[in-house]
């Protein structure tokens, strides 16, 4: 169903104008009916002015104030009349009823705020029950949804828990009433989908022969160091999925990532060994090339003649001191080199 936008229709102070001035009119001309009117007869005057005092009142059951990014949607006995869009006081088809499907859903975002108008309240002991009407507008503003942390398992099958943010806001207003039962249900379920089925894809950290793009050749994408791709990826299933609900999902975030409690431990400790491991390996790379670089400058400038003897226990020394964890101890040789 597609949107029909209904312009033209702000004369919301002529007609309330003209309500009060027909009922004004209307109450003067009962009293006047009544002066005239004699014992055994009733004045017509009185007559007419009874019957528009009655209906007079209903115009303004149609009047409607919109703020800025607000939108109502019409039907006419059940039938799709058009949307209100924008600020301004309109007058509208007084038989004519707001639909709004999500205006009491309460979701983990911004914008669900109180919409119950109380009318009355009945104070109990612990709270007060209100009865009233609920708005039916529509906020066209961009939102901010915020679901539970989901647990997940990455494509090692590791259980990760990630939780993310979306902005999202109405672009067409039919769509989002008519199209799906409850637009922010709806839009909080595909959210959950389209992260499980995202997240799927991807490992926690860099892994060998995992391919995270589709293209069967393995790269280095994971959850942890590419949040921006998979936050875009996120963003891109997401919109696929309410695109029939009217709704534009402007940005996707990940705001939460960590290993599941139950392997955090266990990971941590995988990730230090990992980093110990690496650092250890540039240590001894480091090592080895300055060993080398000292070799090949007393044998270029002629220093010292060593057999290969000396040299074993040079190069073992200077890489017990280059990649040993505590300060070298310097140890001096008195006697003579041969």
């Amino acid at each position: 169903m597609e949107e029909k936008v209904l312009s033209g229709k702000k004369h919301g102070m002529f007609t309330l104008l003209c309500c009060v001035a027909v009922m004004l009119l209307a109450v003067a001309g009962v009293a006047y009916g009544a002066i005239i009117a004699g014992e055994d007869e009733i004045s017509p005057l009185l007559i007419v002015s009874v019957v528009v005092l009655c209906v007079a009142w209903i115009p303004l059951a149609g009047l409607r104030i919109l703020k800025p990014q607000e939108a109502l949607v019409l039907t006419l006995f059940g039938k799709y009349v058009g949307t209100l869009k924008g600020e301004g006081f309109y007058a509208v088809n007084p038989f004519c009823s707001s639909i709004n499907p999500a205006a009491n859903t309460k979701l983990n975002q911004s914008g669900d705020v109180k919409t119950v108008k109380s009318v009355f309240g009945v104070k109990s002991d612990d709270e007060t029950v209100s009865v009233g009407v609920t708005d039916k507008r529509i906020s066209l503003k961009i939102m901010t949804l915020s679901n539970n942390r989901q647990k997940i398992n990455d494509c090692l099958g590791n259980p990760v828990e990630i939780g993310i943010a979306v902005t999202w806001k109405i672009v067409d207003t039919a769509k989002a009433v008519f199209n799906v039962d409850n637009y922010k249900e709806y839009l909080s379920l595909q959210c959950d989908s389209a992260l499980r089925n995202i997240v799927r894809i991807y490992p926690y950290d860099v892994s060998p022969n995992v391919d995270t793009t589709g293209d069967g050749l393995a790269d280095e994408g994971s959850l942890r160091g590419s949040s921006e791709v998979v936050a875009e990826r996120i963003k891109n299933e997401i919109q696929q999925r309410v695109e029939i609900a009217g709704i534009e999902v402007v940005e996707a975030r990940i705001t939460y990532l960590a290993y599941a409690p139950e392997i955090a431990a266990v990971m941590l400790q995988r990730q230090q060994a990992s980093a110990i491991i690496d650092a250890r390996k540039m240590i001894v790379d480091g090592a080895v090339g300055m060993v080398e670089m000292a070799l090949d400058r007393l044998k270029e400038h002629g220093t010292v003649n060593l057999d290969e003897e000396r040299k074993a226990q040079m190069v073992s020394n200077l890489l017990v001191v280059l990649c040993g964890n505590r300060d070298a101890q310097p140890v001096v040789n008195s006697g003579s080199v041969q």
